[in-house]
């Protein structure tokens, strides 16, 4: 009931195109609301659509760029944009459905003459194809950066967080008296080792661990919020 109304009550942008479907949780509830898991989705999933992007970019733009003064690197070209725009249209579903963000798409390509020449002609000064293979290139860093980020700060907040649950098999286990954090030998052949054992220590790491837990949604947020600029000045109408 709540996700309807705010669809109904969501706030167009300034041209009236793209519109926000869901509002984000607060703070406190952000790292257990699916909104989040779902922008997360986005994130690791986003790497592996963008690779395939990039690939298939880069390789139709090079195959017709150095064949174009034959009669297929035309036709090569714009079965480029014609592929951009079907990735597009991938990342404005992936974008409703995991960031809440609704992008018409362009306008259909307009023919105005018949013919093969006539589609040909029509796609190679396509502009909103052309936005789609810009968007499919310069967003695989991003992708690779957003992955990266996404993975490191869930993983590292719900391991330091729940470390009271597991302290025990390291003693048990493992021969240390809890996590190891450093163990290094100094100038004098003097080893130095730093245990996280007692009571005040786990609840610390485990405090720390809730902190990261907390500001993961913000960061995954900050992350797809770039996505999501990217597809309305790309990919949108």
């Amino acid at each position: 009931m709540s996700s309807s109304l705010s669809a109904q009550h969501s706030e167009y942008d300034r041209d009236g195109a793209a519109r926000r479907i869901e509002e984000p949780p607060y703070v406190w509830r952000a790292p257990f609301s699916s909104y989040f898991y779902r922008e997360l989705g986005f994130t690791l999933t986003g790497l592996p659509v963008a690779l395939a992007g990039f690939s298939f970019a880069v390789v139709l733009f090079s195959f017709g760029l150095g064949t174009v003064v034959t009669v297929i690197g035309m036709p090569v070209l714009a079965a480029l944009t014609g592929g951009a725009r079907g990735f597009g249209r991938l990342e404005r579903a992936r974008t409703r459905s995991m960031l809440a963000l609704d992008v018409p798409g362009p306008k259909p390509v307009r023919v105005s003459r018949p013919g093969n020449w006539g589609e040909i002609t029509a796609r190679l000064t396509d502009a909103a194809g052309w936005k789609a293979v810009l968007h499919q290139v310069v967003m695989l860093p991003w992708a690779i950066f957003s992955f990266a980020m996404s993975l490191t700060f869930l993983l590292v907040g719900w391991v330091l967080a729940l470390y009271p649950l597991y302290h025990w098999v390291y003693p048990t286990y493992v021969g240390w008296r809890g996590l190891k954090l450093f163990d290094y030998y100094d100038a004098s052949g003097v080893e130095h080792v730093y245990y996280v054992e007692g009571p005040l220590q786990i609840a610390g790491v485990s405090l720390l661990g809730f902190v990261f837990v907390l500001l993961t949604p913000q960061l995954v947020r900050g992350l797809t919020n770039v996505n999501r600029l990217a597809v309305r000045g790309l990919l949108g109408r």
